[in-house]
């Protein structure tokens, strides 16, 4: 059973909200403005808030990338006696995905996550992991989607993900950047699974939060600051499978890169007859944003305390940005013109023993082209056609009249 609503959350009439024993998916975006507590402060006083599972990043976004959560006494002060916080993200694999036995014993779960528009994401993981659990088991649980806008727009980007390179940051079949909401993809996945359990999808519409609050005002996770982050991420991204930084550990984490050993490329304008890195002719040249070369500090993660030299990507107004595509081209001119660039060896995340660039990618034409392998008008074709198939698949799932659209430009 499926249904859309356009009724706030809270006052949905079903019984088993109203009566039932309740579990929530949530973090710190489950924030009430109305109410002025989060989501599961207003389910925890209704006294049927049995238990609360937490994503990556923890309940309050207060975990770095990859910071396994294998206790949750730390949550012990919030009071909630009699209900139990289970962490999505630990160190055993077997963390990612609810134990159906904690699906077993509640009558309906709420899933209120705020998404930025990546499959590397990880909220989109989490959120396949329950449907599959849910379809596998034969739990007749009703699921409720309380939606927010993707604040990354309708655009999309990218290549649908090889199932080789399928992940934790990555589900088969989406593109990089998908164009969806939450909800969509919920929608999406409840129907490619073929899934029977209730699923109810609350219109972002209906939320006093989307209308009160910009979809940004809550960063999701410690490094998406703001609105920008979530348009550079597909592209910006990548630079976690090399050893540049993507700005983790500044004020602008996926907004600029850099790296002690990118200081040799200050001369590279001069030693080519160009003006500056806005120069038409400049290989890093793109229409839609700025390029400002700094240096930086990162005061946690890579680098630490070092000065590194970069870039910062300003977005222009009014203009349509690709930023996977241009990310592309940023990489393998940096692997060109720098020596010291490498990739991330080793396991990168759990589910796939492959490297970080391959996973992030996640098609073989794109990895072979940052590997220098092949030109650039053959990935361009290639990402234009995949970008129609997505759009194709992807409109059967919209909940939303705004429609996908492809950057033509890039």
């Amino acid at each position: 059973m499926f249904s859309f609503r356009t009724t706030p959350f809270l006052d949905q009439p079903d019984i088993v909200l109203r009566s039932g024993r309740l579990g929530v998916l949530c973090n710190q975006t489950a924030w009430l403005p109305e109410k002025g507590e989060y989501l599961f402060e207003t389910l925890f006083k209704s006294g049927r808030l049995k238990r609360i599972f937490t994503p990556e990043h923890g309940l309050f976004g207060e975990l770095q990338d990859q910071e396994r959560l294998d206790s949750t006494d730390s949550y012990k002060m919030l009071g909630l006696n009699g209900c139990e916080i289970i962490s999505l993200y630990g160190s055993d694999e077997n963390s990612l995905t609810v134990s159906s036995s904690k699906l077993k014993d509640i009558d309906a779960l709420i899933v209120a996550l705020q998404d930025i528009g990546s499959r590397h994401y990880t909220y989109t993981s989490t959120l396949f992991n329950l449907f599959k659990v849910l379809k596998q088991e034969e739990i007749n649980l009703p699921i409720y989607i309380v939606d927010r806008l993707n604040p990354a727009g309708r655009q999309v980007e990218g290549t649908m993900l090889e199932k080789c390179y399928e992940s934790f940051i990555g589900i088969e079949g989406i593109v990089h950047r998908h164009g969806l909401t939450f909800g969509e993809l919920a929608n999406m996945f409840y129907n490619e699974l073929n899934a029977k359990f209730p699923l109810h999808i609350i219109s972002y519409t209906a939320e006093r939060a989307v209308k009160e609050l910009l979809p940004w005002s809550i960063p999701p996770s410690p490094n998406i600051p703001g609105l920008f982050t979530c348009h550079f991420y597909s592209g910006q991204v990548l630079w976690e499978g090399t050893n540049v930084s993507e700005g983790r550990g500044t004020t602008r984490p996926f907004e600029q890169f850099g790296a002690p050993f990118m200081s040799n490329l200050l001369f590279y304008n001069q030693l080519h007859g160009l003006k500056n890195w806005n120069d038409t002719d400049n290989p890093l040249f793109d229409s839609a944003v700025h390029i400002r070369w700094q240096k930086f500090i990162p005061t946690f993660h890579k680098y630490k305390g070092e000065i590194c030299t970069g870039f910062q990507l300003i977005p222009v107004p009014g203009m349509q940005y690709h930023a996977l595509a241009h990310n592309l081209k940023i990489i393998r001119f940096v692997a060109e013109n720098c020596p010291e660039f490498q990739f991330r060896e080793g396991i990168y995340e759990r589910g796939n023993d492959k490297s970080a660039i391959e996973l992030l990618l996640g098609d073989k034409l794109l990895i072979d082209y940052v590997s220098g392998a092949v030109d650039w008008d053959q990935v361009k074709e290639h990402i234009k056609v995949e970008e129609q198939k997505w759009i194709r698949k992807a409109r059967k799932f919209l909940l939303y009249d705004e429609q996908l659209y492809r950057c033509k430009q890039f």
